[in-house]
């Protein structure tokens, strides 16, 4: 029962062939049985989970008109705040808390009827590739658990890959969404900026920071999208314009039908002359990829981006500067850890002795160096200079796109790496980056889709569209994956060691 994807558990839920107890069911005693060794997830709502099941199969049995999600399960990241559910984003200063209201995101997919298994592990505060920055526990590959699930969603992809979920919500900053997607061969994809509320999730940075979907198919992700996006009058930087046609766009690309549809490949994303730090195996399962489209009828052309190569510089000003402002709440004052609370200190005592045991060494690095960037005499040098990278990269975007539908790279330039190898060097870290990173400075979408193994390894593919075009990574993905599924006979993740769950 935790062998099919979110379409076919749809199917079996309606048809009655399944109740929704026993599908949750037998996600919950998977959890019990694998998650010990994988740690994908920090806190599992078994007990709500059945009852919630439970509710759907009564009212099914009822003949209550229900959605065609009702009793799915679905996992949530840790900063997905939840009404009464402990939500952490990953750090101690936060431990224990249960929130007293939901994010739009966690309401909308309660409302569509599905199940919350529970919330899944992370880098803290979402800042990381790797999911070693969590204060409570590393998460592992289900592809090899010596490995990285990748970050900051790394307890949703492993959840995901590991059959412990059917699919999950992540978010994604600077690429923590599709680089976990890429290294445990799932489906991930970043929205538009602004087309799905950002209200309710725990913030990292302000202009950057967007929740999407991870899943095992392209439609599955296509239909999660269209259940947690469209407008939020909570969210000052939602966008105002309906979000439908998604799951249609992925269904019309399973087709193979791509004619007519221009395909930019980024010169500066591990093209000719900017291969350093790319793996030869990504390499060739990317020239692969874009071969494959051409012969579903693409016209493929090599795209110059200048500018990207200045985005992982850029990024790490911006993103830091604003988790420098968005974190200063956490004072030990009106929520969360309070430490040195015993009279003997006064408030500005208690607010450093909280943050020096509440926030990891990841999450102080990124706060001085984004204070460092914003102080008297240094913002021009550094903040003012990165938004004006940012605004090139933008501009870049631009200019491809006059020419292309779609611009596509790599996802990750390594598939996963071995725990522990980057942890003492964030500047490789921080480099798995390097191809996610310009679509989230520029706020458009991209979706990374699985594009075969590399030394039995996922590899990722990207495929990044105009502002708004979320539908366009959603068909060139699904064609992708129905072409590479056909050749082989089965769908990658099926190639997982240990099989089928």
């Amino acid at each position: 029962m935790t062998t099919t994807d979110v379409a076919g558990l749809s199917r079996l839920l309606t048809a009655g062939e399944v109740s929704a107890v026993e599908v949750a069911t037998a996600h919950l005693d998977r959890i019990a049985a694998e998650d010990g060794a994988l740690g994908a997830y920090l806190h599992v709502e078994r007990d709500s989970a059945l009852a919630a099941a439970a509710a759907v199969d009564a009212a099914r049995a009822a003949g209550d008109e229900l959605g065609p999600l009702a009793g799915v399960p679905v996992a949530l990241k840790d900063l997905v705040v939840t009404e009464g559910v402990p939500t952490t984003s990953g750090s101690k200063i936060l431990e224990g808390w249960r929130p007293p209201y939901s994010a739009t995101i966690a309401t909308r997919l309660a409302e569509a009827g599905t199940v919350l298994l529970g919330k899944t592990n992370m880098d803290e505060f979402a800042m990381g590739s790797s999911t070693e920055n969590s204060a409570y526990q590393v998460t592992r590959n289900p592809w090899d658990r010596d490995r990285i699930p990748g970050g900051s969603s790394g307890g949703s992809s492993a959840a995901v890959a590991g059959h412990l979920a059917p699919w999950s919500i992540g978010t994604d900053t600077g690429g923590s969404i599709r680089q976990p997607a890429a290294v445990t061969g799932l489906v991930g994809h970043k929205p538009t900026y602004g087309s799905v509320s950002r209200y309710g999730l725990i913030a990292f940075s302000s202009s950057l920071d967007q929740a999407g979907p991870m899943a095992r198919t392209v439609l599955d992700a296509a239909v999660m999208h269209e259940v947690i996006g469209g407008h939020d009058p909570r969210d000052s930087t939602s966008i105002d314009s309906p979000l439908t046609g998604l799951a249609a766009a992925a269904r019309a690309g399973a087709a193979g039908d791509l004619r007519g549809l221009r395909v930019g490949v980024v010169r500066e994303l591990g093209g000719d002359g900017h291969t350093e730090g790319y793996e030869d195996g990504v390499l060739a399962r990317t020239r692969e990829a874009v071969e494959l489209l051409a012969s579903l009828g693409a016209e493929v052309v090599e795209v110059s981006c200048p500018s990207f190569d200045l985005a992982l510089p850029a990024y790490y000003l911006i993103a830091p500067s604003e988790a420098s402002s968005n974190l200063s709440r956490y004072e030990g004052v009106r929520f969360g850890l309070r430490v040195g609370d015993d009279g003997s200190h006064d408030l500005d005592e208690v607010m450093a002795l909280t943050r020096e045991q509440g926030f990891g060494p990841e999450v102080k690095r990124r706060i001085i160096l984004g204070t460092y960037a914003l102080s008297s005499g240094l913002y021009d040098a550094y903040y003012a200079q990165a938004q004006k990278v940012r605004t090139l990269i933008a501009r870049d975007f631009t200019a491809a796109f006059t020419g292309v539908d779609v611009l596509v790279s790599p996802t990750t330039p390594t598939v996963a790496f071995p725990i522990g190898s980057r942890v003492e060097d964030p500047i490789a870290m921080y480099a798995a980056d390097l191809c996610t990173l310009p679509a989230s400075l520029a706020g458009l979408p991209a979706i990374s889709v699985p594009s075969g193994l590399s030394e039995g390894l996922p590899v990722g593919f990207q495929v990044m569209a105009p502002a708004l075009a979320d539908d366009r990574c959603y068909r060139v993905a699904a064609a992708l994956e129905a072409a590479q599924d056909a050749a082989r006979g089965h769908r990658l993740l099926d190639e997982l060691p240990g099989g089928r769950a």
